[in-house]
């Protein structure tokens, strides 16, 4: 059987599918693809007849994974509630870390649940216990940063201070393959992932000398202050191997790591690092006496520790640090004990993050999102 449609009733149905699309066009452009198909979804959940069979499964759902170690824990769970609800997403599971748990082990019923995406609210070192088990899956992490340092979200641009506006990212924001760095603290240890920087010496023993009350009370001037404790000490003699093929000794006081570079109050101590560009960024920090710190002191303010004053930074893929004597190690700003052997290697693109779109960037500058 055919119908024959006049000239005017075939534009019509051309013009009512141009019109369709195009809004269609519009509302992605505004909201982003998946959230404008939720929404219409929501409208025509809304719009159904009463004995309409509905899938309460289509919905999305998160998994938010709290340190509530953190003073305003509780406060961010009663507004990733507030936000999913206003979002149009299930109300979210909770799970919260504990002093035998710091993240693998909930991220793994997260995973488990098979929600849309795992949020992580604490510190870097939360954020890694959680990346160590979504790495290598297609489960994206979102991050609302209450810790000290906050390092990787200032090196993703995600909001500080407006858990609300973090939340928001975490649920609609883009997906971001970062890669993830790997450390192994011995020849046959284990693999422990970061996402930030892992270093030996210097920086570990300032970790390990930080208080957490010193960091309640000072935040992350508390490293400061434990710095100045462990500036004056003598050099290591270590063993650097950079991608299997080329050997420096060298007396140094530090080697880092980094998956990317900034820190806080905007210092750029690894300035030419990027986080997926499948390279880790290796800086070597040797001054022999105070004064040689100012040196690197300069070459830290002036970005230049590249190629600065006692500091040299080289990309590579692998680096392998064989010390002497027993050296302090962190891993994300957490210490992890001594050790005289430290391999580290990268996974390009091993881990999906939760950025800001262009469009919330704008809304963030303009402080226009909801509340």
């Amino acid at each position: 059987m055919t119908f024959d449609l006049d000239p005017a009733m075939t534009w019509f149905v051309i013009a009512g599918v141009i019109i369709v699309v195009i809004a269609a066009f519009l509302v992605g452009a505004r909201f982003g693809s998946r959230r404008a198909l939720d929404r219409l979804h929501r409208y025509s959940r809304t719009h159904a007849p009463a004995d309409a069979e509905v899938d309460p499964t289509a919905r999305y759902r998160a998994a938010l994974i709290v340190n509530r170690t953190k003073a305003n824990a509780e406060n961010i769970i009663s507004t990733a509630r507030a936000v999913c609800r206003f979002e149009g997403w299930d109300p979210p599971l909770i799970f919260e870390t504990s002093p035998s748990d710091s993240g693998e082990g909930v991220a793994e019923q997260a995973l488990e649940a098979e929600v849309d995406v795992v949020i992580v609210a604490g510190g870097d070192g939360t954020i890694r216990a959680v990346a160590s088990v979504l790495t290598g899956t297609s489960t994206p992490m979102g991050i609302v940063p209450i810790g000290t340092g906050n390092v990787l979200a200032r090196n993703l641009d995600i909001v500080l201070d407006k858990p609300e506006w973090a939340l928001r990212i975490a649920l609609w924001g883009h997906n971001r393959a970062v890669d993830v760095g790997t450390a192994r603290l011995s020849r046959d240890g284990d693999r422990n992932v970061f996402m930030v920087m892992t270093g030996l010496g210097f920086d570990a023993e300032v970790m390990a000398k930080t208080t957490a009350d010193a960091k309640s009370k000072l935040g992350w001037l508390a490293y400061l202050e434990a710095g100045s404790r462990t500036l004056v000490g003598r050099p290591s003699h270590v063993k650097i191997t950079y991608d299997e093929d080329y050997r420096v000794s060298a007396r140094v006081r530090s080697v880092i790591g980094g998956n990317c570079g900034k820190l806080q109050g905007g210092i750029q101590l690894l300035p030419e690092a990027v986080i997926d560009d499948g390279l880790l960024d290796v800086l070597v920090v040797s001054p022999k006496n105070l004064g040689q710190w100012v040196g690197v002191a300069a070459s830290i303010i002036g970005r230049k520790t590249t190629k600065g004053l006692h500091t040299d930074i080289r990309k590579c893929r692998t680096v392998v640090i064989e010390s002497r004597e027993t050296l302090d190690v962190q891993l994300d700003g957490d210490p992890a004990g001594t050790t005289r052997y430290l391999a580290m290697a990268i996974l390009p693109g091993a881990i999906n993050v939760k950025v800001p779109t262009t469009e919330q960037r704008r809304e963030i500058r303009a402080e226009a999102w909801p509340v």
